[in-house]
């Protein structure tokens, strides 16, 4: 069995549906998030001010690493930019891009202060972030889901594309 990674923008959803989908598929969930926080004993803020946000994205990667194996990992918004951490996820799981509107995903992390690249860009860099990234999770990710469509309908969906995946051998 093989690891599913959520991947996406802030707020579209990759904790959230990956709780509801890791109980569908019977595997342990993970917010990649938590983890760093949790092994470096550090909180994110705390990291982008003290090491920068390169650091914090090697950590990402470090930790994407480890997790492999039978899970379900939501990734931060920035884990699966770099290509060699998706190229990882390819390889040992299914990746998939919860495609959320911009505006759905503002509203929820806009008053987020646990979010360095919230609190520190206004909302016009934080969409044109949007749009760079957005390209960047379609080249990524195996597979791209509706997160405008209700959590169930996201969760059903990513599972059967995970059993798919699974049953073909094509992870």
């Amino acid at each position: 069995m093989s690891s599913v990674y959520l991947c996406g923008f802030m707020g579209c959803g990759k904790s959230h549906i990956g709780r509801q989908l890791a109980a569908e598929l019977n595997k342990e969930f993970i917010d990649l998030d938590r983890y760093i926080i949790n092994s470096e004993r550090m909180t994110i803020p705390f990291i982008f001010e003290k090491f920068g946000e390169p650091h914090f994205r090697k950590l990402e990667a470090k930790y994407i690493r480890e997790l492999s194996g039978d899970k379900v990992v939501a990734t931060g918004g920035g884990a699966l930019i770099n290509d060699e951490t998706a190229e990882f996820a390819r390889q040992s799981g299914l990746s998939v891009y919860i495609n959320t509107p911009f505006e759905v995903c503002y509203d929820r992390i806009k008053d987020d202060a646990n979010r360095p690249l919230v609190v520190n860009n206004s909302k016009k860099k934080l969409r044109e972030l949007y749009k760079t990234r957005a390209e960047i999770y379609r080249r990524n990710a195996m597979c791209m889901v509706n997160g405008s469509a209700a959590d169930t309908v996201i969760t059903d969906e990513v599972a059967k594309l995970t059993r798919y995946f699974e049953e073909n051998g094509k992870i």
